[in-house]
């Protein structure tokens, strides 16, 4: 009979399987950071969830927001039984991470403004940050700002239509260069910004809009790396084999409602790299 030794080395036997991670948001904005998982982890098996029924997420009152991402995931984790869950959304991640934390076993790796880096990037500490009205005004948002960015001056926007215009984007709709100029001119108007952190995770999607509608050359930062890089740190603890032959199976997509434009959507979520699209229905 085998005991257990506390002097022996740990078991550092690879996890035969990669690891399924579950990128949760309200609507196509977490693509952003599944597509840099997808990136880094070729080996992953990843599932995307979008809670279209309750989009968008940023207009909801706090306690309603909580309990309806409760409820989504307590309805998709026995579906799709993830190794760790993704809150890829700012405005969940701030307000309902601690308490999802406390009622799901498995890891729940959240989003946060990119502050910290880009105050470490810019060279003339003055940064802008765009994000949903909530976001930019939140006090967590603040206490990120005091930390990781006293010595800058951030020039704060908040834009649902830009989250909108990220959404039409992915259905196959035209997006307005002037609505995007409109919207990001507080920002660029600054000469000495250098640097933008975009705060919600639908904005990386526009990234070629904003970076045409921007003046000059700025730099453009957003969580999707470092989000990449938790989920490979905790794949590792679990000694998943992440570095193997990279996966050429598409990623499942689950929505929670019936969406007028899927035939739209599906052609942009294929091109991404998604197989199935799955209906969970009412929550």
């Amino acid at each position: 009979m085998e005991t257990n030794d506390p002097n022996k080395p740990a078991d550092r036997t690879p996890n035969t399987h990669p690891g399924r991670v579950l990128i949760f948001d309200s609507g196509v904005g977490g693509l952003s950071i599944l597509q840099e998982i997808r990136r880094k982890l070729p080996g992953c098996e990843l599932v995307y969830a979008c809670d279209n029924g309750a989009f968008p997420y940023g207009t909801k009152p706090e306690h309603v927001l909580v309990s309806r991402v409760e409820k989504v995931l307590k309805a998709l984790l026995p579906r799709v039984e993830p190794d760790i869950v993704v809150i890829a959304c700012n405005t969940a991640s701030t307000v309902a991470l601690p308490k999802i934390r406390a009622h799901f076993t498995r890891p729940v790796v959240g989003v946060v403004p990119a502050i910290k880096p880009a105050a470490a990037f810019s060279q003339s500490r003055v940064i802008g940050l765009l994000g949903t009205p909530g976001t930019v005004s939140r006090a967590y948002t603040q206490q990120l700002i005091t930390e990781f960015a006293g010595d800058c001056r951030v020039v704060r926007v908040g834009s649902g239509e830009l989250v909108q215009l990220a959404e039409d984007k992915l259905r196959g709709k035209d997006v307005s260069p002037e609505k995007i100029r409109d919207i990001i001119s507080p920002i660029v108007m600054e000469t000495e910004l250098d640097t933008v952190v975009l705060a919600c995770t639908h904005f990386p999607l526009l990234l070629p809009e904003l970076i045409h509608a921007a003046p000059r050359p700025l730099h453009w930062i957003d969580s999707g790396e470092a989000i990449a890089r938790r989920v490979q740190s905790l794949l590792d603890a679990d000694h998943r084999t992440t570095a193997i032959v990279p996966r050429d199976t598409a990623f499942a997509c689950w929505l929670t409602a019936e969406d007028p434009d899927i035939d739209r959507l599906r052609l942009s979520l294929l091109g991404m790299g998604a197989g199935k699209l799955h209906l969970l229905g009412e929550v």
